[in-house]
């Protein structure tokens, strides 16, 4: 099994992608999961970067493409990263003002809509126009959270985060609400549970999973190293 996964992982493609990962360290997130998978991508597809867990914004502001997880609560997730001083200023600024690519994983994804409705209504970052709102699947006999493998199926356009994926290409989830989007074409790719519940967001140079990568075996490594070579 392992050998298999290593040939299959030799086929993600390289480049020479240059500059600072910044994965966003706000209390919040599988961090250390996360950097390793990350930094698996860059050593093995043989890319010219290097991945910086940080809570410090000095760092984000000079990283060339930022990373924010996120595992909990809205709210809490949230409050975490606004206790860093200068932190969602300069998120800002390299994401909205700058075009720096962005992903957001889970709840960091989460984060990216204009309100969350978990435990009450919290403002979002804004970034993606859209609500996080409860599953809402319990009445149909499906258990809550949504934990497990689900099968990606794209909306519209193929977007470069999901190029080259197989066709039945599963990615593991682990949530008890979902991202809305108010517009449909930042909808990059949905999974039925109940229902199509958002896997993928996207615009401009900002991306998110509903899914964590890091744990999504060759389909998250794949979707990381597109977002690694990606130039929005």
């Amino acid at each position: 099994m392992e050998d298999r996964y290593e040939r299959r992982f030799a086929s993600l493609g390289g480049g020479s992608v240059t500059g600072i990962v910044a994965i966003i360290d706000y209390g919040s997130g599988n961090l250390r999961s996360a950097a390793k998978a990350f930094e698996r991508v860059v050593a093995e597809a043989s890319l010219n970067l290097s991945v910086a867990v940080t809570n410090d914004p000095k760092v984000v502001d000079r990283a060339d493409r930022v990373v924010l997880p996120g595992v909990g609560a809205f709210a809490d997730c949230r409050a975490g990263l606004l206790a860093l001083p200068g932190m969602a200023e300069t998120l800002t600024e390299r994401v909205l003002a700058r075009g720096v690519p962005f992903f957001g994983i889970c709840v960091g994804m989460q984060l990216m809509a204009s309100i969350g409705r978990e435990h009450g209504l919290h403002a979002g970052l804004g970034w993606v126009a859209g609500e996080v709102v409860p599953l809402g699947v319990e009445d149909q006999g499906l258990k809550v959270p949504h934990m497990g493998w689900n099968q990606l199926v794209p909306d519209g356009l193929s977007h470069p985060l999901l190029a080259g994926l197989d066709s039945e290409a599963h990615a593991y989830f682990v949530h008890s609400y979902k991202f809305e989007p108010a517009n449909p074409a930042h909808r990059l790719a949905h999974v039925e549970y109940g229902g199509q519940v958002t896997a993928v967001v996207g615009r401009d140079n900002m991306v998110g999973t509903q899914f964590h990568p890091e744990k999504s075996q060759i389909t998250g490594l794949k979707v990381i190293s597109n977002f690694l070579t990606w130039t929005p």
